[in-house]
């Protein structure tokens, strides 16, 4: 245990990483697995109106293309919703965290997904 933590360790230092990098990097994972509510608002700049905005357990897409960004948003124990979005010169979007979550500086977590790594299959 003691190599493991020490370990760790040296790869923070490595990294370079200070506790705000530790800690948003822990509200971000928080995030993705839907843990943290959200409000997602997309700004019309031209004429000063929000065009839209999504509220809920919300995850922004890590793999976005240029002037595209997709939330995506559980609605139930099962159940998610997906959203596309196209941004332009004159819409952008904000994302706001509607509660503080609590995170640690000190501690790292791994999620395992049993059913990532081996997912339903379907046969035809």
């Amino acid at each position: 245990m003691k190599k493991l933590i020490l370990v760790c360790a040296f790869l923070t230092v490595l990294a370079g990483c200070n506790d705000a990098d530790v800690a948003s990097r822990n509200l971000s994972q928080a995030a993705d697995n839907f843990q943290i509510e959200r409000r997602v608002v997309f700004y019309n700049g031209i004429n000063g109106e929000y065009t839209l905005t999504i509220e809920g357990l919300c995850s922004l897409g890590n793999a976005d293309k240029p002037k595209e960004v997709t939330i995506t948003c559980k609605t139930g124990a099962n159940s998610y919703k997906k959203h596309f979005l196209g941004l332009s010169d004159n819409v952008t979007y904000f994302v706001e965290q509607m509660d503080p979550a609590d995170v640690s500086v000190y501690h790292y977590k791994v999620v395992f997904k049993p059913s990532v790594i081996a997912p339903d299959i379907s046969i035809k």
